[in-house]
């Protein structure tokens, strides 16, 4: 299924859609196409271009949410690299590090956990970093909203979205 970025009339990512409720959208008059896709609807009585970006013509006041808390979306924000060593790996490669230990009162949250390589974590152990005479590359954090387009997309995001998207340029 092909989906569509849905941007606000500031041009600020809102969500992806499905192109049938562009389409509808499109037909009520309530966006415009700002990039097409290669792809072609066809009826009996017209064609037309699949769009690709389309953008709200009035303002929508939308509440932020923040994406959710994942082993994936942790990679995802941590770019695939430890965290400890700032080595980058594949995902089988890589696990979850508690940088305050459970032990030690650490909770299981965005702030809390860093991606690691397995050596890393051997090495660290059930220590904090500063007991194991290691450095964060950087502070772990929770993701904003246009972070959480971007983690949930991953590398699958289209070429034609990625002006939309600041932290991609």
């Amino acid at each position: 299924m092909e989906s569509v970025l849905l941007l606000n009339v500031t041009y600020e990512p809102l969500r992806i859609m499905p192109w049938q409720r562009v389409i509808r959208l499109l037909t009520a008059g309530k966006v415009e196409v700002v990039e097409e896709s290669d792809r072609e609807i066809r009826s009996l009585s017209f064609v037309l271009r699949l769009p690709s970006v389309v953008r709200l013509l009035r303002y929508v006041h939308y509440r932020r949410s923040l994406p959710k808390f994942s082993r994936v979306n942790v990679y995802r924000r941590d770019d695939f690299t430890c965290q400890y060593c700032g080595q980058k790996r594949e995902s089988h490669a890589l696990n979850l590090d508690h940088v305050v230990p459970r032990a030690q009162g650490g909770h299981m949250n965005w702030e809390n956990i860093v991606t690691c390589c397995l050596p890393c974590n051997v090495k660290k152990g059930g220590r904090t970093p500063e007991q194991a005479h290691m450095r964060l590359l950087r502070q772990p954090t929770r993701p904003d909203r246009l972070d959480s387009l971007v983690i949930t997309l991953g590398a699958h995001l289209p070429l034609a979205w990625r002006n939309y998207m600041p932290s991609l340029r």
